[in-house]
């Protein structure tokens, strides 16, 4: 694999650990699984509105970065 191929791996994996911390991070809306583990309590103190509208868009840009990876990965896969 080429040198493009490996970077784009290692920004998937980045990509993807991020994600998962990000998605973790958020407020609980109540009723999910937060709620079962304790989070309904832990998040009614947690953040500020600007601070979960930020995490939000964070995420979204993640997510951005992780799918073009995914579909910069496939070309290549493709492609070579």
């Amino acid at each position: 694999m080429d040198a493009i191929g490996i970077i784009l791996q290692v920004i998937l994996v980045i990509t993807s650990l991020v994600m998962v911390l990000l998605v973790l991070l958020h407020k609980g809306k109540g009723g999910g699984m937060s709620d079962m583990f304790g989070g309904g309590i832990a998040s009614s103190v947690g953040s500020s509105g600007v601070a979960e509208k930020n995490l939000n868009r964070l995420t979204v840009a993640f997510v951005i970065v992780w799918v073009l990876t995914i579909v910069l990965l496939g070309l290549l896969a493709k492609v070579g």
